[in-house]
């Protein structure tokens, strides 16, 4: 779980025994996948959470926040949420927190951090619009 901390930006818990690994994150992300290694149900439960914390624009569309967007990872949908948010609205903040605890999900920090064996420092994720069709992800690929 990522650490509680006073300001936006946390240290990854893993690399207080490597400073060369040492890196700030802004975002953390949960993870579409339990403790126990089963895929979280139902299969749209990122867009459902992210779509608590979304608004219409003057647009008339539905958009996510800017802190809180689902994703796909790996093929396993996920959930990143900016550590920003907790400065901004603590009790949404405390609730995803909550949510992956309650829900026994997999929780890691977000983009920019080196893993051991990769050579990017980036995760391969693609942030989904609100309103994407099947058919849209099908013509990007």
């Amino acid at each position: 779980m990522i650490p509680e901390r006073s300001s936006r930006a946390a240290c990854l818990p893993d690399s207080a025994d490597s400073p060369t690994m040492a890196m700030e994150v802004t975002e953390f992300v949960i993870k579409g996948v339990c403790h126990d290694g089963t895929p979280f149900r139902p299969s749209d439960w990122a867009e459902r959470l992210c779509g608590v914390m979304s608004a219409f624009g003057s647009d008339q569309r539905m958009q996510y926040s800017p802190y809180v967007h689902p994703v796909n990872s790996a093929g396993v949908k996920c959930v990143v949420v900016n550590l920003g948010l907790k400065d901004i609205e603590p009790m949404a903040y405390t609730f995803l927190l909550n949510f992956a605890k309650d829900n026994e999900l997999q929780v890691r920090p977000g983009r920019g951090i080196k893993r051991a064996g990769e050579e990017e420092d980036t995760v391969n994720a693609e942030p989904q619009s609100p309103l994407r069709t099947q058919q849209d992800v099908e013509t990007r690929q």
